[in-house]
């Protein structure tokens, strides 16, 4: 009794769990740098940052590491853990597990890329790799749709991607991305570059002057959810300060791309527009969100603000560029508040609005890429003149992303209101050769599929609602006779069920239950529209929300294809 009382009393005096290794937190230490001399580096915002250096310099996320930089920052195991694990960008390697391979293939599955064979690809790549080398993944839209299919070799993107190309960059070892040119600080300033934003600190031009100008053209949210600029810098402004400004440069919207476009080409077009809106709302910070599927992108816009760092543009330290992890939740502006927290990106229940209470509890200016970038050219050429470019009625410019079967994919920047038609005919090229139009999405994987007898509806803000779809970000999706329409659909509930934070259960259920229903070899179309139901009306955010869209439209508009496929009933 004695000896099993000592054994009881030294099991309950042990610490619980594996232990710290110190040699791996002074490894940590290394990379990262030394939180004792330098306590910021423990800020609870920093964790995913860390995760990121971790992960860069490794190729995973061993629990050893996990442990020590729990230990380092001072949080709870638990933390850190579910921050890691929510990320697809992270690899959680337990203790039992066997690290991956060196090399990581990552074939985009979004349906852009589909279309142009990417199962094929797949497949090939899976059975032709080196397994001891070379692991070969699935992966969300990685923002290249217009070079359809794309794979990812680490961080080299492998644009209209066959097993020879890949498998050369493979063997060359090619896994950084690719060098990008893009216009320096020198020539967009020799071109009247950020003169605004000397004009707005030196007075010249007031914020009321601006509010004015965003009114009249028309301007506003080119993410997706189409708000008046003007009414979201005003409300931001009405809150007590401190205030901070975003910009969601997360773009993780399956066939979007019109960020990329601009980021690559002109990123100081891009970061005055952003530093006029930090200080419209007078902003202590400017955080900018990138998606991590960008990686080149990511280099770019650190030696662009370090050029105006440099030149004594903006005080060092005021412009913090984050780095996202592969979550397209994050692209929802409150989750990516909790991410740039250093937290799992759940969306938060509103109200309050981010506007009121976002970044560290802070009102928060939270942006769009494209948004931004038009201010500067608004304030050079008129208010006026941006209103008028329209068409059919609407006001503005529009940057289409478009992607599938059309002879010119790209971005194409086009009159607010123009037509499918009028879209591709114009500007794409036409259709590819030999395929006739049968389908289109407006709006990406959530914004519906509408049908070719509907391709001259104006596509905006506030004209596809009726038809049961929304232009989002304008990520248009074009699909022809020689697509199967319920393949399309089962492809973006996949997605969408892969993507759900899994907060709240009519979302992450939903999608998983939608997705089983149309992989059957009939639809049980009663089910389909009350789980369509349940999840537009109980989900916490417009993931779950939209995730139906494609459903519920191919049930409205396409019931001919569906019954001739035997998946519903004739009549």
């Amino acid at each position: 009794m004695r000896t099993n009382e000592k054994m009881v009393k030294h099991r309950r005096g042990s610490p619980r769990g594996r232990q710290l290794q110190p040699a791996i937190l002074t490894e940590l230490r290394d990379l990262i740098g030394d939180e004792r001399l330098n306590p910021s580096l423990r800020r609870r915002d920093l964790l995913i940052e860390h995760l990121h250096q971790l992960q860069d310099a490794l190729g995973h996320l061993s629990m050893a590491h996990l442990r020590a930089l729990t230990a380092y920052m001072n949080l709870p195991m638990a933390a850190v853990y579910e921050t890691a694990t929510f990320y697809a960008h992270f690899d959680v390697v337990h203790d039992e597990q066997t690290p991956p391979q060196e090399i990581t293939v990552r074939v985009c599955d979004s349906l852009s890329c589909q279309l142009a064979g990417a199962e094929a690809l797949h497949q090939a790549l899976s059975q032709g790799a080196n397994p001891v080398r070379v692991r070969v993944l699935r992966a969300p839209c990685m923002g290249l749709c217009d070079a359809a299919p794309v794979a990812a070799v680490g961080h080299h993107h492998v644009s209209n991607a066959t097993p020879d190309n890949v498998a050369e960059a493979i063997d060359q070892g090619r896994t950084q991305p690719a060098p990008i040119q893009w216009q320096r600080l020198a020539d967009y300033q020799y071109s009247g570059g950020y003169q605004l934003l000397t004009d707005c600190r030196e007075g010249r031009v007031s914020v009321e002057q601006l509010l004015e100008e965003l009114e009249k053209s028309g301007l506003r949210g080119l993410g997706g959810a189409g708000f008046p600029t003007f009414r979201k810098w005003q409300a931001v402004r009405a809150e007590p300060g401190p205030r901070y400004a975003v910009i969601n440069a997360d773009e993780g919207e399956p066939g979007t791309f019109k960020d990329r476009y601009y980021l690559e080409r002109e990123p100081h077009g891009f970061l005055e527009g952003a530093l006029v809106s930090a200080w419209a709302v007078e902003a202590d910070a400017l955080y900018i969100y990138l998606r991590d599927e960008y990686p080149g992108l990511m280099a770019v816009l650190r030696e662009a603000i370090g050029e105006l760092e440099a030149a004594g543009l903006v005080e060092p330290g005021f412009v913090i560029l984050r780095r996202g992890a592969g979550a397209y939740i994050c692209g929802e502006e409150s989750a990516l508040i909790e991410s740039l927290e250093g937290k799992p990106g759940k969306p938060r229940h509103r109200p309050p609005f981010v506007a009121q209470k976002g970044l560290f509890d802070r009102p928060t200016l939270v942006n769009n890429v494209e948004t931004v970038y038009w201010i500067p050219r608004i304030h050079a050429q008129g208010a006026d003149w941006f209103a008028r470019q329209g068409r059919h009625g609407r006001k503005g410019l529009r940057s289409f992303s478009v992607s599938g079967r059309v002879t010119k994919p790209g971005v194409h920047v086009a009159p607010a209101g123009i037509t499918l038609n009028e879209l591709v005919e114009e500007y794409c090229g036409g259709m590819a050769q030999g395929h006739r139009l049968l389908a289109y999405l407006p709006g990406g994987a959530s914004g519906g599929i509408l049908p070719a007898s509907k391709a001259d509806i104006p596509l905006d803000f506030d004209t596809l609602q009726e038809h049961g779809c929304f232009i989002g970000s304008a990520a248009i999706i074009v699909l022809s006779d020689q697509d199967n329409l319920a393949a399309a659909a089962s492809n973006l509930l996949a997605f969408f069920a892969d993507e759900s934070c899994g907060q709240c259960t009519p979302c992450r259920v939903g999608t998983e239950k939608m997705l089983t229903l149309l992989e059957r070899d009939a639809w049980d179309e009663a089910t389909l529209r009350q789980l369509a139901g349940v999840m537009s009306d109980a989900s916490i955010c417009g993931l779950g929300q939209a995730a139906p869209n494609p459903v519920l439209s191919l049930l409205r508009d396409f019931r001919g294809e569906l019954a001739g496929h035997n998946l519903i009933a004739k009549g």
